[in-house]
């Protein structure tokens, strides 16, 4: 089978930092569905692991961690999925990525793929969503029904903000501040529900003093934590919530104490790492999305679509990616 990986941690512009392969075919066993991946997308995880982590000695990485596609096989103990159903999922960091033409997936991490969008459509969303629905419901545990409270998304107009500021926007009562630097991104943000955006470049305590808010609820940054954390302590309301998806440089948690702030790490992966014992809650979560979706109250993030998923097309993703200049969703389609 087709696939791109790695060799060696290369930087994007080098020639080897991705290449085309052909591998063996996978074969299911277990909870395992064997996926024939018709198209994905490419994520921040993509390019850290590329940079970070190397190969087994002689061995091929091969990223990637959203797909939608058609379940080609399934495993003995597999009791969700038949051949032939349209499925999306994020997947695993411990296993092979989604970046080849079949790829093994534990049936309690794949959901059934929305009736309404298309495969490109569809990869666009798995990871993202994960995510967004675990730092709203899991880890800051927001009520969709609860007291008027407000929520600020710093760095909102990328993959998972861009389903943030949806999930937020229409299972919740929250006032929701996202923050942009672009009036690309500001436009946009303002088109999927926020009722706010500022400027995270700009003071953004006076930016919210500007609309009468003097402090927000719930904190989320997904990007740059480091370089916002003195305002997030200055904004953020005594017994607030604050969570974060990146990797920051150290910050002195301490300054939350007098606030008695509560700090929460998001890693969309930890479940399926782990195998924790609510490894099947994603699952739930992807169906309940794709339900959302197909009655029309999230629609898809894909922004950009660079055609078929190939090395070359690959590293152009990598590349938009690391200029942190991306609205959206990249997604590419087909071998």
């Amino acid at each position: 089978m087709k696939a791109v990986g790695y060799y060696q941690n290369r930087a994007i512009t080098e020639a080897d930092a991705l290449v085309d392969l052909e591998l063996p075919m996978p074969h299911a066993e277990g909870h395992d569905v064997l996926v024939a991946v018709k198209a994905i997308s490419v994520n921040p995880v993509d390019t850290k692991v590329r940079k970070g982590m190397a190969p087994e000695i002689g061995a091929a990485k091969i990223l990637g961690w959203d797909a939608a596609g058609v379940v080609s096989s399934v495993g003995s103990e597999v009791t969700q999925f038949k051949v032939g159903d349209r499925v999306w999922y994020a997947g695993s960091l411990a296993r092979a990525g989604s970046n080849s033409e079949y790829q093994l997936v534990d049936e309690r991490i794949v959901g059934h793929m929305p009736k309404s969008l298309s495969f490109a459509e569809g990869a666009a969303l798995p990871l993202t969503s994960l995510t967004a629905w675990e730092l709203l419901f899991d880890r800051l545990e927001v009520q969709r029904a609860q007291r008027p409270a407000s929520l600020l998304v710093i760095g909102a107009s990328g993959g998972v903000g861009s389903v943030l500021v949806q999930l937020a926007k229409q299972l919740t009562s929250l006032t929701i501040i996202a923050t942009a630097s672009r009036p690309e991104s500001t436009a946009w943000l303002q088109s999927i529900g926020a009722h706010h955006v500022i400027n995270h470049h700009q003071n953004m305590q006076s930016q919210l003093a500007a609309l009468d808010i003097t402090a927000v609820d719930y904190v989320i940054s997904l990007n740059k934590t480091d370089q916002h954390f003195a305002q997030i302590v200055e904004i953020i309301q005594p017994q607030g919530k604050f969570a974060l998806i990146d990797d920051p440089e150290l910050f002195d948690v301490r300054k939350l104490k007098r606030k008695s702030v509560s700090l929460h790490w998001e890693l969309m992966f930890t479940r399926a790492l782990f195998n924790t014992h609510d490894l099947i809650r994603q699952q739930e979560i992807l169906n309940q999305v794709a339900q959302y979706v197909d009655q029309g109250l999230i629609k898809t993030t894909l922004n950009q679509h660079l055609g078929r998923i190939n090395a070359a097309h690959l590293k152009q993703a990598h590349a938009l990616l690391e200029s942190q200049q991306v609205i959206g969703k990249i997604v590419l389609e087909d071998f």
